[in-house]
């Protein structure tokens, strides 16, 4: 309705002898030639200026063309028609971008590989690899259509682009300068981490099986329909609710954070919890995932702004900011406590940083990333010691890190927008900002955003991990044996040249490890033959 009664007037440039009538928009929006805001006015989609043609914009709502200069302008602005040029530089960094946010999964593979036990990082490490291939497939099959369709609704899309029908080199309303294919292909990133984020809270003896379900399950029910309420170009987060957010502390962050939570509910602690030792077993490793974290959240954070452009330069200059901050934060916590600096602190607050500072990145200025920054170090850190040892287990601290994090982030949003930072862009619609501009109202419909958001993702998660725990032949979890074995009997590899006993192969007898390495077709043949004599796992490497 919000979507329907919004009406536009117009402001173009003359060209030529085919001028157009030069009409303000309504307040709060800049055009794409530079001109300024607008201060007031209202024009109805039959009431068109001499050389205006009244017409549907791409997302159904009432739109003006201008045969002069080729523009047509709706909610988002101005935006060029299809069949106009393109902007080379958009296109270069968006490819670029989307590069880099590929690289964050492997990267997060490293970074949980790191932080759990030696016999389990392989495992580990294929569960992010695992959803690049899941997640790509279901995007390519339903997955864009669902979420971004430019004739879908405000709770989910359609189906109009299943199998990427009429995705083609024609720009989408929310890209306007790059091919929608692009634009598909960088959105697909952002499918591909966030259910890898989650398998964190069950890393050490979730099943691989049951997870490839899983993802591919709640990529459909979850993702596509918070990512489509966020972002869609008629979410009814983003067009009634006005919720800010602009790449991903909802539909990524608090998400995967609740989805990790229900993971880590159901499918149960790892044995030995909360008694056993479980430190990470390869600091070199989580600084290596932290680094390619960090570099990759360039593309996901300025990347969002789907344009080579100054709002894009910030969004990086203040997701930097927030990460430092994070980090230093993060580690004086651990001094207080160790009376050490620990690097592994600095990862975690870094990344914690960076979760938090998501949504607000494309609205707020660099003084305020500070406060993203400290809120993520320090906010995190408490809600992370605190949940150690208690009746959940998650194993890699999701919950603590991106759930809490992605509220942090949202809330401090509300606070901080300015209406500043998105006129860095051009044709976008200019926000009312948050409690910074005196919009008192938008902490609120953050607070309503995070909370939908949140609840469908563990309810549903719940249900479709307990349909799953509920198959016989399948299961939420590994046998203990082979949880006590770890990636050797599960993968019959490992991601360190080591036996059982923890050490390097090549200190091992010869005869073990061909033991070890041959692997017979069936998984209790392996587990009987790795736990012959001689050679004695032990339950917390």
């Amino acid at each position: 309705m919000v979507l329907g009664v919004l009406q536009l007037l117009i402001a173009l440039i003359p060209v030529g002898a085919q001028d157009c009538i030069q009409t303000p928009l309504p307040t709060g929006y800049v055009l794409a030639d530079g001109t300024t805001e607008c201060t007031a006015g209202n024009m109805t989609s039959t009431s068109c200026s001499s050389g205006l043609v009244c017409g549907s914009g791409y997302t159904g709502i009432p739109s003006f063309f201008c045969p002069a200069n080729g523009l047509q302008f709706n909610i988002y602005g101005c935006s060029a028609l299809p069949g106009s040029p393109l902007i080379s530089g958009d296109i270069a960094w968006i490819i670029t971008a989307s590069c880099l946010v590929f690289l964050m999964t492997p990267g997060l593979g490293f970074f949980y590989g790191g932080m759990s036990r030696a016999k389990h990082a392989q495992g580990t490490i294929m569960s992010s690899m695992i959803c690049v291939a899941v997640v790509s497939v279901q995007w390519y099959f339903w997955g864009y259509s669902l979420v971004y369709s430019k004739t879908g609704g405000s709770f989910i899309g359609d189906l109009n682009n299943i199998v990427l029908h009429d995705v083609d080199n024609e720009p989408h309303p929310l890209a306007p300068t790059i091919p929608e294919n692009l634009f598909m292909f960088y959105q697909l990133m952002f499918a591909i981490i966030t259910p890898a984020l989650a398998f964190g809270s069950a890393a050490e003896r979730a099943s691989l099986e049951s997870y490839i379900i899983f993802v591919f399950v709640w990529s459909t029910l979850v993702y596509d329909f918070v990512a489509c309420w966020t972002w869609g170009p008629k979410g009814w987060l983003l067009v009634d609710i006005k919720v800010l957010d602009f790449a991903g502390g909802g539909p990524v962050h608090v998400a995967s954070g609740f989805t990790a939570l229900a993971y880590a509910l159901l499918v149960g602690h790892r044995h030995g919890y909360p008694q056993a030792d479980f430190k990470p077993h390869s600091l070199s490793t989580v600084v290596l995932g932290t680094a390619l974290l960090w570099f990759g959240w360039f593309g996901f954070n300025g990347g969002s702004a789907v344009a080579a452009d100054a709002r894009a330069v910030n969004a990086c200059v203040v997701s930097n900011i927030a990460a430092t901050v994070g980090g230093l934060a993060w580690m004086l916590t651990d001094y207080f406590e160790s009376h050490k600096l620990s690097s592994f602190g600095f990862c975690c607050g870094a990344v914690a940083g960076l979760v938090v500072i998501t949504p607000g990145c494309g609205f707020v200025s660099p003084s305020s990333a500070l406060v993203f920054g400290l809120a993520g170090g320090f906010g995190c850190s408490i809600v992370v010691k605190a949940l150690k040892g208690k009746y959940v287990d998650d194993a890699l601290d999701v919950f603590g890190v991106h759930g809490v994090g992605g509220i942090i982030g949202s809330i401090l949003t509300g606070l901080f927008a300015e209406k500043r930072i998105t006129a860095l862009a051009t044709g976008y619609p200019l926000i009312d900002g948050g409690w910074i501009d005196h919009n008192w109202v938008q902490l609120g419909r953050q607070l309503l955003g995070t909370l939908c958001i949140a609840l469908w993702s563990f309810i549903f998660s719940l249900i479709i991990l307990k349909g799953l725990d509920l198959l016989p032949w399948l299961g939420l979890r590994v046998p203990k044996e082979e949880e006590t074995l770890g990636d050797i009997a599960i993968l019959g590899e490992t991601a360190w040249a080591w036996d059982t006993d923890q050490r390097p192969l090549s200190d091992a007898p010869k005869e073990q490890n061909v033991r070890i390495h041959e692997r017979t077709g069936s998984k209790q043949n392996d587990i009987e033959m790795i736990q012959s004599p001689g050679v004695t796992p032990s339950p917390d490497a």
